[in-house]
Parts: structure tokens; C-alpha cells; sequence
């Protein structure tokens, strides 16, 4: 039975007690070598007897209903097994944490590419041969498939809040900033594609190998769009080649694989190429954002409004969340936020790493600068001076928080005082600048549980947590090796398996805090157990190279334990998410050399400095920061989605013409941390990091490339073209 813990107060640091070395130490991954070996298996490469090949069929109007599925006209095809669709068939994926089956508009068609069915075929060959040559009949309608030409747009009331006067702000305030930023549409791109393998037993039970984030919601999606009971479906995702949202919810390659294996009465095997994958699996949505500050004299902040207009398909409830940040980073006593959606008929947004601060601070920061500039004040002391000593709106004081420290830290280490007037440096053509921005992102518990099992052999880990190449299995061993004593090497952790206690799942970075602390909650409890069997107090327990001592006693740990010790522990957030605002916090800094003639950017070296409480592995840590900040790095210079605007379909739809950062684009970059212990977050005062680190660095970049040149883009990303005619517009 698993022990639930609700984080009502702090608690003591234990983990700062234990002395064993191994939390927050650089610490390499248990499965890397699996992985770079090839012996890791991924979803698309499992392999069972007799399985049969399934490819989606997409749609090829924007909007319309499917009137006919003509089976007869690939019938006669070698190999082909049949053609699945119909009322249980997943057309939309499921948004994260969603728990059941999105709702399916058969036979509407709401986007280009929506999956409309399944052909499988004895090879994977025969399916796709089939797929394409598969007649469908469509009542086309007309389809608005451009945010920009959407006439009515609709707001959403609940996200649209104000606070005070900013209009009389912005009349009475001493220095104006009002202006208007767009970003395009992201997708995820994971390296891994979305695949699934089906089969089910003879008891009736479902067995699916899939790439998903959150199972405990996935299996519950999965079977809520099959029809079936929850605990008749196993899923099993021990390793998943990167989601970033997108494997979140259950996605229509599940459901077809699950749908047609039934039938056929053997394992079917659906893995999306490549562009299906962009065109099918939910996007960050396009934004147009205006930002409105107004200031005193010397650039502190007496008003801020956020204007955000979004997109999402016709009915779907997800909005980006963009002005999270905005909320409470920075002071200003009178406030305004207004949420605009588009409805179109393009394949559905829901959430990209960071949903909301991604694209948020890329406009909220640049705006910050450009006040900086508008005052006469040094970017670094502007946000220095609007730093809040309680949440703007609200009144709740913050857990820890190291804004400031992060900020003044980097820039003693990036050499910010060496920063120039814009255009002022050049080395031939080329124009050099420097740049920075505020990082946040809010810190969250969610519930999970986990099982931990302490024998003469060592310990075992068990959830169905998933390692989406964050880092969990590294994690989660490193806390029970703290915990009890261990070295890594006598530490199992098994992960990606339903039949295992609900972990959080991988999302929202709050999987190491979440998951994590269930761990630790149950390696609290057997250490109890040891103290017990000691006869000590639980606190005066020392753990560590295979003996406990305490009360002036010392017996062998496998001594303790010839009969397995096994404890269920569970997380779930209390009154300290209410009493406290809790966030992680860093600072950007970037260097660019702008080229005078042709608009081309070089970013120099990049520097990221983060607080976020306890760290757990440094090396893990680091790896996602950096990800983070090159994702960052992307938006401000090459990433972006492109529609035709015919019918909506994805022109960029593979990684030839979705130009996401290269190693070639990243030249010297670097991310740290500053101690930090959060009382307030979790057992183990760590914070979530997954998201932090593509917070704002675009901004950077983008205010780098402002310093460098003079010349200012707020269209993301700033390609050449846009530099150029930046620039020449700043000559004439």
C-alpha cells in the first residue's frame, strides 16, 4: 500500500546529512552505455512473432468530412491485412496529463494531414504502397487556415486579468515602451519518431511498447479510446528517444496499432515517419504579442500589459500559456493581460518545451531591453531594480529565489561591464555585441508514488516514471544510493512499465521533484526501518559502506535486511504550493558578431547561470540547460514552422527545411548553478530545471544582435533578410 506525504511544511535536509557524496555529484548515466551501444530497444524497434506493419493514412483536405474509405481499391495489393478506422479511431492526440481519449469528430476533418485511418500489410513496404494508393472520398468545406485573417477572434476571459490602472500608467509613466512581437510555430522534433507496438493476450489484455512521456495518463487514455478497463492495458516505454510534450497524451499511432491487432489477432507495428510527425503531432502555437511598460524615471516599473493572440483547432480547450512569466518576474502595481484565440485549421497546438515561457520571454525580455535603452539604464541594472519583493498580483511571498544573484553573478563572469553602446564594436565587417535576459519558470509538485525494495543484494527502484533523456534513471538510483548507503552499482531502477507504481511522468519538469521525492520518501522509510532494527533513532542513522551505525551500534546493512525490506511511498502537493510561489530562476548571456553586409548572425558563446535549488546530478543538470539554451538560440535564429496557405499543410515537415540549432550554430557555451536549497518545493529542496534553460535565451540573442548592430528585429526568428532590411531601415 502506497504511503501518501502532502508537502504541508518543510522538511529537514536530510539529504544534506547523509554524507554519502553521491546526490549532486556529475554522475554518468546507468544505461548510457545501452544507449550508445545500440542495446537500448526503443519502441520502434521491438520485434514480435508473426507482427504486421501498419501506416497512417492522413488527410488531404484542411476541413470536410470523410464520406468514403474505399478498402476495395487496395484490397487486391500484396500483403495488405486490411484498413481500420471508425468511431474509436484516434484522429486528434490526446493533450498531457489529459487522462482520457480526446474527443474524435468522425467523419469531420479539421486539419491537412489529420490521421483518418490505418492500412496495415505483412511489410512495412506493402502498408505505405497501400496507404498512398487508398482512395478516400471528401466533402470538402471552406477552411480558414491563417491566424492572421481570422475576423473574430475569441478571448479568453479567464487568462485576461487586470490589476490596477495601466492605462494611467502608461499616461503618467516617465518612459513608454509599446510594442508588438511575433514568433512562428515551433514543433517538438524529437529524435525518436512516434511508434507503437500492439498485442494483446488471450485473457484479453493489451500489451503496448510505445514513446510516450506520462503513462499512468497514457494508459488511461488508451483505454478510455478503446473502450476497454484500465487495468487490461500494460504500457511499457523503458526508453523514449525525446518527447518535449509531444508524447504526452496517447496519439493516434497507439490507437490504430491496439485497434487493428485486436482484429487480426497478432502484434501490429505503427511507427510515423518523419513528416507525419510534424504534420500530425501538436504544435507550439504562432504568437503576436504585445508588450506595454511604463516607468519612471529611473526605469523602475509602474505598469505592465502582456497581449497575446494564439491559435488552436476549432473547440480545443488548450491555450498557450503565455504570459506566465510575465505574472511575476517583474514589479509594477498596475497590470493588464489579454488572450486572443484564432481558430484555424491547422494541426493542433498544445504543449512545446517551456509551453508559455518559450515564446512569452522572448518578447517580454526584448521589451525589457528596449526600456533599458529608452531610459538611459543599463539592461542588467533595469531588471535588477524591478526585481519584486512579492509576487506583483497576488501578495505571496517567494521560496527561494536567486534573481538577482544569477544576474550579478554572470555578468561578472561574461564580462558584461565590456559591453558597448549599440554599433559601437566592430572587427572588420562584422559587428559585435553582448546581451543578456532573466530566465524563469514556475516550480511544480505533482502527485507520484514509487516502490523501494532494500535486500542483502542491494536496492531496487520501481515506478513507471520515464526517462525521455533527462536523466531519470540516473536520478532516481542516485537517491536511493543516497538514501541507504549504496554505491550506484548495487542500485536497480526499473522505469516505463504501468504495472509499476504511477510515477509523475515526464513533463512540466517537475519529474525529477516529483518521482524523486516518492523515492526518497520510501528510502526514509526503510532507513526508519534500519534505525528501528538498530535500536537508534531514525535521525542518528548513518548509512554507508555497507554497515549501519548508530547509539553506538554497528551491524552489516544485509544484516538488517535478510528479509527484504519493501516500501511504496507517495508525493502530492500540500499547503506550501499556496502559501509560497515557487520558480526557478537563471541569467542569459550572449555574444554575437553581426555581418554588416549580409545580415549573418554568429553567436560567440553563450552563458547561463540558474538557480534551482538542490541539484541533483550535476552532469544531467547541465546537459539540460544547455539543450535548453540551444533551443533558445534556434527561435531567435532559425526555427520556424511554415504553412502554405492554401490549405494549411506543412511546408517545413522534416529537418531539411526545419532548421533547428547544429553544432556549427553553438560555438562556446556554458551553464552553471548557484547553491540554492528550496524548503518550500520538495522533500529534497531541488526544483525543476527540464524547462528553465530555453527561458529567455532567445531574448539574449535577440538583444545581443540589438547591441551589435543598432537595429532591432521583433519578428522571430531574425534571419538575415529581416537584419538587412532592419538595419537599412536604421541608416535612412
Amino acid at each position: 500500500m502506497t504511503k501518501m506525504f502532502r508537502m504541508d511544511e518543510a522538511q529537514p535536509r536530510l539529504l544534506d546529512q547523509t554524507g554519502q557524496g553521491v546526490i549532486g555529484a556529475a554522475l554518468d548515466r546507468p544505461e548510457g552505455r545501452l544507449k550508445t551501444a545500440g542495446h537500448a530497444r526503443y519502441a520502434a524497434e521491438v520485434k514480435l512473432p508473426g507482427m504486421a506493419e501498419g501506416v497512417l493514412v492522413r488527410a488531404t483536405v484542411a476541413r470536410g468530412r470523410v464520406l468514403e474509405i474505399d478498402e476495395a481499391s487496395i484490397r487486391d495489393l500484396p500483403g495488405v491485412l486490411g484498413v481500420w478506422s471508425g468511431e474509436r479511431f484516434l484522429r486528434n492526440p490526446a493533450q498531457g496529463m489529459a487522462g482520457e481519449a480526446p474527443v474524435q469528430p468522425l467523419p469531420r476533418v479539421d486539419y491537412h494531414g489529420q490521421p483518418i485511418a490505418v492500412v496495415v500489410a505483412e511489410s512495412f513496404e506493402q502498408a505505405r504502397d497501400a496507404a498512398h494508393r487508398l482512395r478516400v472520398l471528401y466533402e470538402r468545406q471552406a477552411a480558414e487556415t491563417d491566424p492572421d485573417a481570422v475576423a473574430e477572434l475569441e478571448t479568453d476571459e479567464d487568462n485576461s486579468p487586470r490589476f490596477g490602472d495601466l492605462d494611467a500608467a502608461l499616461r503618467e509613466a516617465k518612459h513608454v515602451v509599446d510594442a508588438t512581437y511575433t514568433t512562428p510555430g515551433q514543433v517538438s522534433a524529437a529524435m525518436e519518431p512516434h511508434a507503437s507496438v500492439a498485442h494483446w493476450e488471450a485473457d484479453g489484455r493489451l500489451t503496448l511498447h510505445g514513446s510516450y512521456q506520462m503513462l499512468r495518463f497514457n494508459k488511461l487514455e488508451l483505454a478510455d479510446s478503446l473502450g476497454i478497463d484500465p487495468e487490461a492495458v500494460r504500457i511499457l516505454a523503458p526508453y523514449v528517444g525525446g518527447g518535449f510534450g509531444s508524447k504526452l497524451g496517447i496519439g493516434p499511432e497507439a490507437v490504430a496499432a491496439a485497434l487493428a491487432a485486436r482484429d487480426l489477432g497478432r502484434p501490429v507495428r505503427v511507427v510515423m515517419s518523419r513528416q507525419q510527425v510534424f504534420d500530425a503531432i501538436l504544435r507550439r502555437t504562432e504568437t503576436v504579442q504585445r508588450i506595454r511598460l511604463a516607468a519612471k524615471a529611473d526605469g523602475v516599473l509602474t505598469g505592465v500589459g502582456h497581449d497575446d493572440r494564439i491559435s488552436n483547432l476549432p473547440g480545443e480547450a488548450f491555450g498557450e500559456p503565455t504570459a506566465t512569466s510575465t505574472h511575476f518576474l517583474y514589479g509594477g502595481e498596475n497590470r493588464a493581460y489579454l488572450k486572443q484565440i484564432a481558430r484555424v485549421h491547422r494541426v493542433g497546438t498544445g504543449s512545446v518545451r517551456a509551453p508559455g515561457e518559450a515564446v512569452g520571454m522572448l518578447a517580454l525580455e526584448a521589451a525589457m531591453d528596449e526600456l533599458a535603452e529608452t531610459a538611459g539604464v543599463d539592461p542588467l541594472d533595469l531588471r535588477l531594480r524591478n526585481i519584486p519583493e512579492k509576487h506583483p498580483e497576488t501578495g505571496v511571498p517567494y521560496s527561494a529565489r536567486q534573481l538577482a544573484q544569477c544576474l550579478t553573478v554572470g555578468a561578472e563572469r561574461f564580462g558584461w561591464s565590456a559591453r558597448q553602446a549599440p554599433g559601437a564594436r566592430r572587427e572588420g565587417d562584422w559587428l559585435i555585441g553582448m546581451g543578456l535576459a532573466s530566465a524563469a519558470r514556475p516550480n511544480m509538485l505533482v502527485p507520484a508514488a514509487a516502490r523501494v525494495t532494500l535486500s542483502a543484494e542491494g536496492a531496487k527502484v520501481e515506478t513507471d516514471m520515464t526517462d525521455i533523456g533527462t536523466g531519470s534513471y540516473a536520478i532516481l538510483t542516485q537517491i536511493a544510493a543516497e538514501m541507504l548507503g549504496l554505491p550506484m552499482d548495487r542500485v536497480t531502477t526499473v522505469l516505463g512499465d504501468t504495472d509499476l507504481p504511477g510515477g509523475s511522468g515526464s513533463g512540466g519538469s517537475f519529474g525529477a521533484g516529483s518521482t524523486g521525492s516518492a523515492v526518497f520518501l520510501a528510502a526514509r522509510a526503510i532507513r526508519a526501518r534500519l534505525a528501528e532494527a538498530l535500536g537508534c533513532d531514525a535521525a542518528d542513522l548513518t548509512l554507508a559502506d555497507g554497515m549501519a551505525r548508530g547509539g553506538n551500534v554497528e551491524r552489516p546493512i544485509a544484516e538488517l535486511c535478510a528479509e527484504p525490506m519493501v516500501e511504496e511511498a507517495g508525493i502530492e502537493p500540500g499547503e506550501l504550493g499556496s502559501q509560497y510561489h515557487q520558480a526557478g530562476y537563471g541569467a542569459h548571456f550572449c555574444e554575437v558578431a553581426v555581418h554588416a553586409w549580409t545580415g549573418e548572425v554568429r553567436v560567440r558563446r553563450m552563458l547561463g547561470v540558474f538557480a534551482a535549488g538542490r541539484i541533483l546530478n550535476r552532469r544531467t543538470a547541465t546537459s539540460q540547460c544547455l539543450g535548453g539554451m540551444i533551443w533558445g538560440l534556434g527561435a531567435a535564429l532559425t526555427e520556424e514552422l511554415a504553412h502554405d496557405p492554401r490549405d494549411g499543410h506543412l511546408v517545413t515537415r522534416d529537418f531539411a527545411n526545419y532548421h533547428v540549432a547544429c553544432h556549427a550554430d553553438v560555438a562556446g557555451i556554458e551553464a552553471t548553478f548557484l547553491e540554492e536549497r528550496d524548503d518550500q518545493a520538495n522533500p529534497m529542496q531541488s526544483k525543476g530545471i527540464g524547462e528553465l534553460g530555453i527561458s529567455g535565451a532567445g531574448a539574449a540573442v535577440i538583444n545581443a544582435i540589438a547591441n551589435a548592430c543598432g537595429a532591432r528585429v521583433r519578428d522571430y526568428p531574425a534571419t538575415p533578410d529581416k537584419l538587412i532590411a532592419a538595419m537599412a531601415g536604421q541608416q535612412a
